[in-house]
């Protein structure tokens, strides 16, 4: 290939590449200058490193695993990987570990001995049976709305020595509330046994726990029978100041939602629980058994109140969370009962007029109080499918839910509902009323209307005013808790008579109840803790 010959520069390419070299030539000179005068830029230092000079690295947001079963080795069991042994396994521990979690929540039909369904607390020993010798808004912890100087300004004679009288209970002294722990769980329900001869208190919990309390013990008892006792540890130093006898059993699988004594037999007690059963726990035969109960135990009907006719001891109510109620009968099969869907939603509570059990109020999350005759049913219709119903005597809305109703001897209805009132309704001439009377408006209205926080919020038990069944001076009156951590006392006319209080309280005593005929106030806390004023 012929070599090519050098093509000759133009005279003003020669001129471009002569200013060029000597621009470059410049430039290295004035830079050699420069850096023998200590002008030219120097090498950096190395920049050392601080805290507030280092640059912080993006936090790396850690993903929150689940805890999962712990994955084992088929080669090591002998499978093959992704054979249908090893599914067949995977599937069988999933339905295993299901099944343990029904089972655990499922009711126990069966008959229960207490002896063997103590959970906590003192053994049982039909033996010692203790009965044998008697047939918010932002709430404001002790602050008081209610004391001394309220019942010193009452003018009225009978209302200041009412008052004197019910602020002169005192906080049961034997054992300090925080260590009268009755039960293992919050306590929804409690009450006493109906004998005056002395404080027994019941009280059954959120996990079906039923707790006995006996107020008469002393700790000098308490520690004369602990030391008797078989089971004592020759070497064990003496406790001079031992925790109270309290004796508990697990009677139900879940909450226990409320029960109720015999009016004929003090020593049959009936629960209602969210497992969906009724249960007679017999306290002198020490055994507890299933009198009501779906037939179907996989269904879940929660029951929410439990009362007996004072009439007809055998005759059975119950109020289920689906806005049902039923009536069954004893001495039928446990799955028989009347069911009347009395409301859409949620029935929180009920209660029949002791004086006159065929009328009915019920307290619904549907905002309503409703007054039901059992006299008069309804009809089925075949047709449009309708169920037989009570008659409906009247019904009044109140701004929000209602959270309980419950009837006096007098015929009076107290509730309290989420509009942070309490309301008591007065039904006048009730025996007089012809089967399916209707009320109006008007006569459906609240007698009293008293200003009360009920915003119990998650973590208290929903606050129920309950009446004294058979008050001694006549003088109708029920107790309710205070978010303050007291529980206030009112009459029917919504005077208030107490506030109670004292030391040693440390949660809201929101499960109040009076004893039937005796001046004695017990409340229940979210701890199960127990408080007693007598």
């Amino acid at each position: 290939m012929a070599r090519k010959e050098p093509v000759e520069l133009s005279e003003y390419e020669k001129q471009r590449q002569a200013n060029i070299a000597q621009r470059d030539s410049l430039l290295k000179q004035l830079a050699l200058d420069a850096a023998q005068a200590g002008l030219g830029p120097g090498q950096k230092p190395k920049p050392t490193k601080s805290a507030s000079s280092q640059k912080k690295k993006p936090t790396v947001k850690k993903i929150k695993e689940e805890n999962l079963p712990r994955r084992t080795s088929s080669r090591i069991a002998g499978l093959e990987a992704d054979s249908e042994v090893a599914k067949r396994k995977a599937e069988d521990e999933y339905v295993a570990a299901k099944e343990a979690e029904r089972v655990k929540r499922q009711r126990v039909s069966g008959p229960l001995d207490l002896s063997e369904v103590v959970v906590a607390g003192k053994e049982w020993d039909k033996n010692e049976n203790f009965l044998v010798d008697v047939v918010s808004r932002g709430a404001n912890p002790y602050e008081r709305t209610f004391g001394e100087q309220e019942v010193k300004n009452t003018t009225d004679k009978e209302l200041r020595s009412l008052r004197e009288k019910m602020s002169g209970l005192e906080l049961y002294d034997g054992f300090e509330p925080n260590r009268i722990k009755i039960t293992p769980e919050r306590i929804y329900s409690l009450g006493f046994h109906p004998t005056p001869e002395k404080p027994l208190i019941f009280a059954g919990d959120k996990m079906g726990n039923l707790g006995l309390f006996d107020a008469s013990q002393t700790k000098a008892t308490v520690k004369s029978e602990k030391v008797k006792s078989e089971d004592q540890d020759e070497d064990e130093e003496e406790d001079d100041d031992p925790d109270p006898n309290i004796t508990s059993f697990k009677l139900h699988t879940r909450t226990i939602s409320s029960f109720q004594f015999s009016p004929v037999n003090p020593s049959h007690l009936y629960t209602a629980s969210y497992d969906s059963s009724l249960r007679l726990l017999d306290l002198n035969a020490s055994n507890s058994t299933e009198i009501y109960a779906p037939e179907d135990t996989t269904l879940d009907e929660p029951l929410s109140g439990v009362e007996l006719d004072p009439h007809s001891p055998h005759i059975l109510y119950f109020s289920r969370l689906d806005g049902h109620v039923g009536r069954t009968d004893t001495r039928t099969a446990p799955s028989t009962a009347d069911v009347f869907e009395l409301s859409e939603k949620k029935i929180g509570g009920f209660s029949l007029n002791p004086s006159h059990p065929h009328f009915l109020a019920t307290a619904s999350l549907d905002r309503t109080m409703r007054l039901w005759d059992l006299r008069k049913l309804s009809s089925a219709s075949k047709k449009t499918g309708a169920p037989q119903l009570p008659a409906l005597v009247g019904e009044h809305e109140s701004r929000l839910s209602v959270s309980h109703a419950a009837f006096n001897s007098a015929g009076q209805v107290a509730t309290a509902s989420y509009d942070d009132t309490v309301k008591v309704y007065t039904f006048a001439d009730m025996a007089a009323w012809a089967p399916g009377r209707k009320l109006t408006e008007k006569e459906m209205a609240p007698s009293s209307v008293i200003r009360h926080n009920n915003q119990t919020g998650r973590w208290v038990t929903i606050l129920r005013a309950q009446w004294q069944l058979h008050p001694a001076d006549s003088v109708q009156r029920f107790c309710i808790g205070n978010m303050n951590r007291f529980v206030d006392i009112y009459t029917s006319k919504g005077e208030q008579l107490a506030q109670l209080g004292g030391d040693g309280i440390t949660a809201v005593p929101a499960v109040a109840q009076f004893h039937p005929t005796n001046d004695w106030v017990a409340a229940g806390t979210a701890s199960g803790k127990l408080c007693l004023w007598m």
